[in-house]
């Protein structure tokens, strides 16, 4: 019962190095007993036997002193050329151990397509995974191995998992960075939350509770596993969970990033369309001065004339938020979403100028295609590299929270948290802050990249090639 499968992609990803010390270790359990048992069969003497019965037959055929000669000649040139006087000695040593190289390689290349191949423990364990039977028996054991070698099996699953493993020493060095600097900042926690009238015995009795006492390396390693165990702890003022205070802060966030997302593509993607497609008009300058006013509004500036004139002049709609009025989301989504539209309008814009003037376009004209139809199927999605690229950018930074805009409406969303902690230093709940952040513009380039397979052929065949 053979099994190519994992003898394949053992063999394709035990070629790096670095891949191979990994299966050795996540299959640890497996390769402790394979590798006594091909250290106590390595011994065969098969091999050795047809190697040198190999490099014997090849040392008395024509072929060696063909070598031979050619050697001498090569080197004779090379010192004529080089005006050196050399040695007969010293020219037969020179000439011979270049012989006998080739005369080994040669030996191991004729071996191996004879399908004899000299013994190594890569080779002995993939022979292993042809057995059905082994992977059965070894699979509990040796799962987290299996698991590599089938994200391995497919370009897209193993440029997933590698970025989800680049994001992890992303989080975990924005995390160290972010602690290093509140540990250093002149900010007291303790005095801060207690007030100016604590004592010196009441802020001594605050930071060993909260650990503030302990060294900079025992803080942080507290903080880094709190992390990576999933357990954010508890914030310095109020005692809130820092887990659950991110989580129900988070949907409010969400729904107005993502609404006012959805608002901008759907306004400024035709807009820089219509713009690229009527460069220099009237048309074309019109929209061009509103996106550039509306990048140059001041999110808090906007936020503040909105209030003043539909709320409190036209009262239409809730001056602040209110969870059980969707109104009172009406005017934070139209100030986030002015300037995502003012900016994803722009780089349309300048994408589709750049891709209308290509020559597979003027080739689609020239074949009797409509302006609609050569636009739609062939200059859009060219032209969406760069768009999807902004959008998911703009897109992470709003999850990370717009604190002015929510700030402005009172929204008791991410943005405004993390602004309301950092000087306290509430060091927990921003650390949950960031890396809250980091996750969340993690996972956004990540679907940006995965769009980018789905837009551009090319960038797939060469995802697969690699």
């Amino acid at each position: 019962m053979k099994n190519m499968f994992f003898r394949r992609h053992f063999e394709k990803t035990a070629a790096k190095k670095g891949s191979f010390l990994t299966l050795l270790l996540l299959g640890f359990p497996i390769h402790l007993f394979t590798l006594l048992f091909y250290l106590l069969k390595r011994n065969d003497p098969t091999y050795k036997q047809k190697y040198a019965q190999k490099v014997n037959d090849l040392r008395s055929s024509a072929d060696f002193t063909r070598w031979t000669q050619d050697f001498r000649k090569q080197e004779q040139a090379k010192a004529q050329f080089f005006n050196q006087s050399v040695k007969e000695i010293e020219l037969e040593a020179k000439v011979s151990e270049l012989a006998n190289e080739k005369l080994h390689k040669e030996a191991a290349m004729q071996l191996a397509a004879e399908g004899i191949s000299q013994p190594s423990y890569k080779r002995f364990f993939a022979g292993l995974l042809e057995n059905k039977t082994f992977v059965a028996l070894t699979f509990i054991p040796g799962i987290f191995m299996y698991v590599m070698l089938a994200i391995y099996s497919n370009p897209f699953s193993y440029f997933i998992a590698a970025r989800i493993l680049q994001s992890v020493f992303v989080i975990a060095g924005v995390a160290m960075l972010v602690f290093t600097i509140l540990y250093l900042s002149p900010f007291d926690p303790a005095r801060n939350i207690l007030g100016v009238g604590a004592t010196q015995e009441q802020v001594d009795n605050f930071n060993r509770i909260y650990g503030l006492d302990q060294s900079y390396l025992q803080q942080l390693w507290n903080s880094l596993s709190g992390l990576f165990t999933f357990d954010l702890g508890t914030s310095f003022a109020g005692k809130e969970d820092v887990a659950q205070s991110i989580i129900n802060k988070f949907p409010v966030t969400l729904e107005i990033a993502f609404v006012s997302l959805l608002m901008a593509i759907i306004i400024a993607i035709p807009i820089g369309i219509i713009s690229a497609v009527r460069p220099n008009s009237f048309i074309d300058y019109t929209f061009m001065i509103i996106a550039l006013i509306g990048l140059s509004i001041p999110s808090f500036w906007q936020g503040l004339i909105m209030i003043l004139t539909f709320s409190i002049d036209l009262k239409w709609f809730p001056a602040t938020y209110n969870p059980s009025n969707w109104l009172s989301l009406v005017m934070p989504i139209i100030v986030l979403g002015t300037s995502l539209t003012a900016s994803i309008a722009r780089m349309t814009r300048s994408s589709m100028l750049e891709v209308i003037h290509e020559d597979y376009i003027t080739t689609a004209k020239a074949k009797g295609l409509s302006g609609r139809k050569v636009i739609s199927k062939h200059a859009i999605r060219n032209a969406m590299i760069p768009i999807i690229t902004v959008i998911g950018l703009l897109f992470g930074g709003m999850l990370g929270g717009a604190s002015v805009t929510e700030k402005v409406f009172n929204i008791s969303g991410i943005g405004s948290y993390i602004v309301d902690k950092q000087f306290i230093p509430d060091i927990p709940a921003i650390l949950g802050g960031v890396v809250y952040i980091a996750v969340t513009i993690s996972l956004v380039n990540m679907i940006i990249d995965i769009l980018y397979n789905f837009f551009d052929p090319r960038i797939r065949s060469k995802m697969k090639k690699s």
